[in-house]
């Protein structure tokens, strides 16, 4: 979950880094102003919609085939088997 955590936090500061690293080697803008003008709005909008459309791929792309059944992790004698589909 920590994972998924982390990978929802980048997802989110991509469009945010992506824009800061272009102001700063591109146009050369001081990194004290890098933040005044900047459209937030846009950037935001670009970082939910960048995030939706990596979770939407991930949930249409992964897991077993229709019909296929999941068998959760189970506990056998004190090691952890992993959960599979079949």
């Amino acid at each position: 979950m920590f994972r998924i955590a982390l990978i929802d936090i980048f997802l989110l500061l991509l469009p945010f880094l992506i824009y800061g690293a272009y102001m700063l080697t591109v146009k050369g803008v001081a990194p004290d102003k890098l933040w005044q003008n900047a459209p937030i709005l846009w950037l935001l909008t670009a970082a939910i919609g960048l995030l939706f459309i990596v979770t939407a791929t991930v949930i249409q792309f992964s897991g077993g085939k229709p019909g296929e059944t999941y068998h959760p992790a189970t506990l056998e004698n004190g090691v952890i088997k992993p959960g599979e589909i079949d």
